[in-house]
């Protein structure tokens, strides 16, 4: 049995350890997408973690605040990882569905992602919304997509995905 409950600083080393095995300890974080993370802390009340029955994590999202261009204010997906020993239960789908749903009902209108299209197309992702949006790096135009949770959110969307949202105070501090 999984949970999904938000995330909680516990939850911080056995993330960041599933994130490195998932992605790569240094290919997750020279990803496009890392640049509009970086000193940010997550969309608030956006950030989950799928825990098994002993208490262990098995799974992690999170939503992050960007702005889309002309759309204005928008949602980052990402990461979505799931321990492999765990894959093909649905634990990546279940998170997915619960941050959209969360998302939704906190009033976020759009979400956009760098993935795999095949799998975030049954949830509603596209490429057309993100048509004339740009992220600020290399990207995959193939695999940059959106979903509107709000009807005609991104609409006419263009220009540049910038990062923005609640800087994370303890990396700022650090440096």
């Amino acid at each position: 049995m999984i949970a999904i409950r938000p995330e909680i600083a516990a939850d911080i080393p056995a993330r960041e350890r599933l994130l490195d095995r998932a992605f790569g300890r240094q290919q997750r974080r020279r990803k496009t997408s890392e640049r509009l993370r970086e000193g940010r802390l997550p969309s608030e009340g956006l950030a989950f973690s799928a825990i098994d029955a002993k208490g262990r994590l098995v799974g992690t999202i999170r939503l992050w605040d960007v702005l889309a261009g002309s759309a204005g204010e928008a949602l980052l997906l990402g990461p979505l990882a799931v321990d492999c020993r765990q894959q093909g239960k649905g634990i990546g789908g279940a998170l997915l569905r619960h941050a959209l749903d969360t998302a939704r009902a906190l009033g976020h209108g759009a979400v956009i992602l760098v993935g795999d299209e095949a799998y975030y197309r049954r949830f509603g992702f596209a490429r057309g919304p993100v048509a004339d949006l740009h992220l600020p790096g290399p990207v995959d135009r193939n695999r940059f997509l959106a979903l509107e949770l709000r009807n005609g959110a991104l609409d006419g969307a263009e220009g540049l995905v910038a990062g923005c949202g609640r800087p994370d105070h303890l990396l700022q501090d650090a440096a």
